[in-house]
């Protein structure tokens, strides 16, 4: 199946007697610009569909000078999905479902989600989608790396396609939070500032074909990496881990990743069936924090959406 792409810098869309919503292309692999949009306001049925469309087309989403609150973090989100359980975080003071993704200027703890991910890929129904909101950015560092994982798997050679074609992955969240994981036990005297909750359900697994079809844009794609990616069924553990370095090394090449600099009060989108992701590190010294929401299809995250209607 061919990797639908699109190439042109800017595309216009204009609704029927409202503002105009201009979305321009990165120019990387993956990712857009989206202005024209007061996402303080309550959205329509024709703008909603639009940015569902170029949310699947670019994957990357970006509002800049966007003024927004928790509460609209919570109504934005519920335009492309619904709430599904955070397993090892906590949710903020004045949310159920906003949780901070934040480090203070003195913080010591080692950087956290530095490696490449797609966000709860160990779950039964991972979420579609993530959406985070810059609050505090410095102003130096901290950009978001994102890598296309449609773009990976098309242009990917036929002999590495072949050996990972019709394989089931073992998803897993113990080597990040599990008791003995990265943020458990030993992690509690980093001092680290996120609310992060290290749990015995992170030993739990689930299955789910390596290879998808993305079920809004038609294209195949990659579901997931190593790191929660820890092995696949009926496969030996050490042929395994070959094949999981070799998917690694090939999915994170420079050609597929798009890079994201970060300005306050701008909200990103990005789906986590199409892209993985991780966070950079370059600003000691100085506080960062960022708002997040999961999104999650109760159809199935590989399966068409029905009607959302917005709130």
């Amino acid at each position: 199946m061919a990797y639908n792409c699109i190439t042109s810098q800017d595309t216009f869309c204009k609704p029927r007697n409202r503002a105009m919503i201009k979305i321009k292309t990165s120019g990387q692999a993956c990712g857009a610009s989206v202005t024209g949009v007061d996402l303080k306001k309550p959205l329509d049925h024709e703008t909603v569909a639009q940015i569902k469309q170029a949310w699947w087309r670019h994957h990357v989403l970006a509002f800049p000078e966007q003024s927004l609150d928790t509460k609209d973090l919570e109504r934005i989100s519920l335009y492309f999905g619904v709430f599904g359980p955070e397993p090892f975080f906590e949710p903020m003071d004045n949310s159920d479902h906003v949780v901070a993704v934040c480090r203070r200027a003195d913080e010591k703890a080692p950087l956290f989600a530095p490696n490449w991910h797609t966000d709860w890929s160990f779950q039964v129904n991972p979420p579609i989608g993530t959406s985070l909101y810059g609050v505090v950015i410095p102003p130096v560092g901290g950009d978001t790396s994102y890598a296309n994982l449609q773009m990976a798997l098309a242009k990917m050679p036929d002999v590495m396609r072949q050996r990972i074609d019709g394989l089931k992955a073992i998803h897993s969240a113990r080597l990040a939070y599990a008791p003995d994981g990265a943020y458990g036990d030993n992690a509690e005297e980093a001092d680290r500032s996120m609310r992060i909750v290290y749990s015995e359900a992170a030993y739990e697994c689930q299955s789910h074909d390596l290879i998808a079809v993305h079920p809004d844009s038609g294209n195949e794609t990659i579901i997931g990496c190593a790191g929660y990616i820890i092995g696949f069924e009926d496969i030996e553990q050490d042929e395994a881990s070959e094949i999981l370095q070799e998917l690694y090394a090939w999915q994170s090449r420079e050609e597929f990743q798009y890079a994201h600099k970060w300005k306050e009060n701008m909200l990103v989108l990005w789906d986590n069936r199409s892209v993985m992701h991780r966070a950079n590190g370059g600003y000691d010294g100085y506080p960062r924090e960022l708002h997040r929401t999961t999104i999650y299809r109760p159809e199935g995250f590989l399966r068409p959406e029905s009607a959302i209607s917005p709130r």
